[in-house]
């Protein structure tokens, strides 16, 4: 879902504002048992970091990193560094993919960040941030995979009753649960048939980095 509504678009143009760049970004789960909550893309300036690696994370992604709630990270729109955001129509299944079409209206927000749940998790989520839009020439195409990460959020207990996806169908965002405070690559799951066994995850829900392909077309 593009937040930007055409009668925005047609402001843009006529104010002298035309749109610069359009891109085709494609998504695509490399999980076997593992839904993405709905993807989220956010074009933005150089100045702006979705994460840090080894710091703690926003509440908009422990949100999203804990429930699949995207809607605080789409608000960043109202960032004066961030452009546009972009929200997937739902939950991307293992081994599928989803294209977006992403427009860069202003020559300082040609960065990309990209972020997504997987939902049968504590709060493992699929991300990268400061992706260069400014390489890809019209016509030209790059593809890359982006990691798993834990978000720091909550402890990785693997419990039904904090595992919001179809595994578990326990509770998203939690503020009062532990949080460790600091993301960096996911160490994966132990699951109940590798002897944790109040895990709600079986052998299927293991993931190994990365979790998820990326590839970006420029259009024009």
């Amino acid at each position: 879902m593009f937040r930007l509504s055409l009668v925005g678009l047609t402001a843009l143009i006529l104010a002298g504002c035309p749109l610069q760049k359009e891109y085709k970004v494609t998504v695509e789960n490399l999980t076997d048992a593992q839904p993405m909550s709905p993807v989220t893309l956010i074009t933005h300036k150089k100045q702006f970091t979705l994460f840090e690696t080894g710091q703690p994370v926003s509440v908009a992604l422990e949100k999203l990193a804990e429930g699949g709630d995207n809607s605080g990270v789409l608000d960043y729109e109202d960032n004066r560094k961030v452009g546009e955001t972009f929200s997937g129509e739902g939950v991307l299944p293992p081994g599928a993919s989803e294209e977006f079409t992403v427009y860069v209206s202003r020559k300082s927000t040609q960065y990309l960040s990209v972020a997504s749940m997987f939902v049968n998790t504590n709060d493992a989520i699929v991300a990268e941030t400061g992706i260069n839009l400014r390489k890809i020439k019209p016509g030209q195409s790059m593809s890359f995979n982006i990691p798993v990460w834990d978000a720091g959020t909550e402890a990785n207990d693997e419990a039904a009753s904090a595992i919001p996806g179809p595994a578990g169908g326990g509770e998203g965002f939690n503020a009062e649960r532990d949080d460790v405070d600091r993301i960096r690559i996911h160490p994966g799951v132990l699951s109940a048939d590798d002897g944790l066994s109040d895990s709600a995850l079986s052998y299927r829900h293991r993931f190994l980095n990365p979790g998820a392909k990326v590839t970006i077309t420029r259009v024009w």
